[in-house]
């Protein structure tokens, strides 16, 4: 996983509207995906992905840009990523992915298309959203089936429509799921983005699921809404309380080694290995949302 990057907010866009395609640079998100499955019908199908290749092309845009495909046993998945590969996005995201051997088929694109277009190989990542259960079965060797792979989410309308039931607002129905996505993340090293919340009128469940998210151990939360992204962002990005007991705990571990005491404590307080782990990674968060600098 690349330490110094952040996937807080990762937006989505669709991928037949060319006013919103140029303009989703201003809204802050750390990632955008232009999306070419759900949010584009059919007839649509055909002319999206050139409208989406060409925006990424000719716009610069101040974040990474990924492209959400349709899966390749549609009939649009594999134009999909004939048509945008050329404009080089950033990531590739695999919908309802259930496999390894899908991830390595899309691998075997990327590589073909990075070959005759001069790209630097294995500059264009990939990623996967978790489904259904047997993707959630499948998600470790999912997660590992190519070194492109940097995160794999979870889509949690799909999942729980494939568990014979509904979302529900407290989610309860996704809590066994979202957990296993994080795990096989850790295990993976790479990222884990929570699902979508589709209601934005809706802010304070939207912001109890994302301090869930937040909780539960995932690295971000895809969404739908720029009005979003400033939610997530408040949760996911340390705060300054979270800062400074990082610097103390790291300060009181520096002080123990330079004087060799064998026990930390702070405050009455033992600082063993797991807290100076997570002081470590708060500082290092911080410093790539750009709310904290280390001291040189």
């Amino acid at each position: 996983m690349k330490k110094d990057k952040l996937r807080r907010a990762m937006m989505f866009v669709p991928g037949n509207n060319p006013n919103m395609l140029q303009n989703s640079g201003i809204y802050g998100a750390d990632s955008l995906i232009f999306d070419l499955e759900d949010t584009v019908s059919i007839p649509e199908k055909d002319s999206a992905p050139y409208l989406v290749a060409g925006v990424i092309k000719h716009v610069k845009f101040p974040c990474e840009v990924g492209v959400r495909i349709n899966h390749l046993s549609t009939p649009w998945g594999r134009t999909d990523l004939e048509t945008v590969l050329p404009s080089k996005p950033d990531f590739i995201r695999l919908p309802k992915a259930e496999s390894a051997e899908e991830i390595k088929m899309i691998d075997e694109i990327i590589s073909e298309v990075e070959y005759k277009c001069g790209f630097e190989p294995g500059s264009i990542e990939l990623m996967a959203a978790i489904e259904s259960p047997k993707g959630l079965r499948n998600a470790y060797e999912i997660a590992t089936a190519s070194p492109r792979m940097m995160g794999i989410a979870i889509g949690g309308e799909d999942f729980s429509t494939s568990l014979k039931t509904g979302k529900s607002l407290s989610g309860r129905e996704l809590f066994v799921a979202r957990s296993m996505v994080v795990f096989a993340a850790r295990e993976a090293d790479v990222f884990a983005l929570d699902s979508v919340f589709s209601d934005i009128r809706d802010e304070e469940t939207f912001t109890q699921e994302v301090i869930q998210a937040k909780e539960m151990g995932f690295d971000g939360k895809s969404c739908v809404n720029p009005k979003q992204v400033e939610i997530i962002y408040k949760i996911f990005t340390p705060s300054q309380k979270e800062i400074d007991h990082a610097h103390r705990v790291l300060e009181a571990y520096n002080e123990a080694l330079e004087k060799k005491h064998g026990v930390i404590s702070m405050n009455g307080k033992m600082i063993d290995a797991p807290m100076i782990i997570r002081a470590e990674r708060v500082l290092a968060n911080a410093t790539a949302a750009g709310v904290y600098k280390r001291e040189e």
